[in-house]
């Protein structure tokens, strides 16, 4: 009798308490009757089906969580509802804080291929600048690159409207000479 009851003491009752397996119980019971239901509500709420069910779910494990303050079966539908309305709402302020926070869609890029090309392109073009009498190369670069007037390439580089209109017309033949050559 005696080493009987000292095994007993050394193997605990592996049992759950009562209101444990009560609450797996009637958790499972309200699962069944009402799950359905709970998910056509946050269909309604959320407007899709797997989100809903992730809703429901979360629902009723907290409702599980929760079971020692419930202790009615009422209760626990009333909470489950409540439960899920909240998370819904949630699940909407969340993803509206995501639609606004999403990052916005990269520009269209060109491919590498134009790149390398647009990159040649303009290394024959400055090459091709290069070779341009001073004044000549002056007057396309205040023109085309810094995009001045006419007359404020004439106030920037001393000179008069009708001296800037020949070196800008002599720098774009000779331009067109040299790049086409070099396209032959």
């Amino acid at each position: 009798m005696t080493e009987t009851l000292a095994a007993s003491a050394l193997v605990p009752d592996v049992r759950p308490a009562a209101s444990a397996w009560d609450a797996d119980r009637l958790v499972t019971e309200i699962y069944h009757g009402e799950y359905k239901s709970l998910v056509r509500l946050a269909v309604l709420l959320v407007h899709d089906v797997p989100t809903a069910e992730e809703v429901v779910q979360d629902a009723f494990e907290a409702m599980h969580t929760a079971w020692r303050r419930l202790r009615e079966k009422e209760k626990a539908l009333s909470y489950l509802r409540q439960a899920v309305v909240n998370r819904s709402r949630s699940v909407l302020r969340h993803r509206t804080v995501v639609d606004k926070n999403a990052p916005k869609p990269a520009p269209d890029e060109p491919s590498a291929e134009h790149g390398a090309l647009a990159l040649i392109e303009r290394s024959a073009v400055i090459a091709a600048l290069r070779m341009l009498p001073d004044r000549q190369r002056e007057a396309v670069v205040l023109r085309y690159y810094a995009d001045l007037s006419e007359a404020d390439i004439a106030a920037t580089m001393g000179i008069s409207r009708g001296a800037v209109k020949s070196h800008t017309a002599r720098a774009m033949a000779a331009l067109k000479s040299i790049l086409e050559l070099e396209t032959s």
